[in-house]
């Protein structure tokens, strides 16, 4: 019994599948109406939450099992996975808009590094005042962060080979390549030759980070975490097409399509992230931050390129002008806040300044 009431959310996200399938026409937006989109809505976007704090548990629990930074990479390429699915529904959903997995890639770089880092140094920094953290560790993550995001994300704004912010073949072709190698290079650094300077350097134990968890075996949580992220596969195309359906129903611009996206991926995680920080365990709220960064340009980009490739879907990663400026000054600041060893709550508050000049320019410039 115990083990049904833990694997609820997994029951609960295949039942919602079944129902969707089985009713199909009838539940369209067109069929229910505004209210009833907008309820159906809020009840997917639950469930799939509900399933997405399952994957995290279960990630959380192979993560005291392996030990860092194994349970960390589990728990982010997880979370990845199920980015990379709801991009792709809404993507193959309803009129494919070209720009939903730039808005979403955005979005994930601007409230990882960004609102999460901003909340977890301003609340981590209050609470113990400074924070260290291994200063190797967090350059690695940005020492391939910021050459994939400028070739991702401005370099197709600025090449005129194709119209827009589009990648043009030879481009699309280069940019799967080198994201698939560098991430490559950067996992055999991480796991293997280099995992020591990804552990929090005063050697604490990380158990204590699981405290709230029943760790059962490997095959069991392994089985549990693709139990949970296969349903919010399977709902994700319903939840695109309300999502489409619920933006323009209240005219809000369609960025924010990609902001929803990437919150609704990321709220575990970051929840995850906040209480490593406050538990004064900054080095995996540093992990899970900036491995979701590097592993959104890194395993995203070439997963979407492929998919439009594959579809013949256009798919423009290049940034507006705005947007160019807001990603290099995130990425300047993030450079400055990791430059030493040590953390406190003025970079918090920075960094959170810079999300909500995000939030602002989504509907400013909508």
């Amino acid at each position: 019994m115990s083990i049904l009431r833990s694997e609820l959310p997994s029951i609960v996200g295949f039942l919602a599948f079944v129902v969707f399938k089985l009713l199909g026409d009838s539940l369209k937006p067109a069929a229910v109406g505004t209210v009833g989109s907008l309820i159906l809505l809020v009840l997917i976007f639950i469930v799939v939450m509900w399933c997405a704090f399952s994957v995290v548990r279960h990630a959380e629990c192979l993560a005291t099992l392996f030990g860092e930074p194994y349970g960390t990479l589990i728990l982010t390429l997880a979370v990845i996975g199920i980015e990379v699915a709801l991009i792709v529904a809404i993507m193959l959903s309803g009129d494919a808009v070209p720009t939903m997995a730039r808005d979403t890639m955005f979005s994930v770089v601007m409230i990882v590094l960004n609102g999460l880092v901003g909340l977890c140094l301003l609340l981590g920094g209050l609470k113990h005042r400074n924070q260290t953290y291994n200063l190797q560790g967090a350059n690695a993550f940005l020492s391939v962060l910021v050459p994939l995001a400028i070739f991702a994300l401005v370099l197709p704004r600025i090449t005129h080979s194709a119209p827009g912010g589009e990648l043009s073949p030879l481009q699309v072709g280069f940019e799967i390549v080198m994201s698939v190698i560098l991430y490559g290079v950067f996992l055999a650094i991480q796991t293997v030759t280099h995992s020591d300077i990804f552990r929090q350097p005063d050697h604490a134990d990380d158990d204590d980070d699981h405290h709230d968890v029943v760790v059962r075996t490997v095959p069991f949580h392994v089985i549990g975490l693709l139990g949970a992220l296969l349903p919010i596969i399977l709902l994700s195309k319903s939840l695109a097409l309300y999502v489409e359906f619920g933006i323009a129903a209240v005219g809000a611009p369609i960025a924010l399509s990609g902001f929803i996206v990437a919150a609704l991926v990321l709220m575990p995680e970051g929840m995850s992230a906040v209480q490593a920080a406050r538990e004064n365990k900054l080095q995996r709220a540093v992990n899970i931050c900036l491995g979701s960064a590097v592993a959104t340009i890194g395993l995203t980009v070439p997963a979407v390129l492929i998919v439009g490739w594959v579809t013949g879907l256009r798919v423009e990663l290049g940034l507006e002008t705005t947007e160019i400026v807001l990603l290099v000054l995130t990425l300047f600041v993030s450079l400055l806040t990791f430059g030493s060893r040590t953390t406190n709550y003025l970079q918090g508050a920075v960094h959170l300044a810079l999300f909500a000049a995000y939030i602002m320019l989504i509907f400013d410039l909508s």
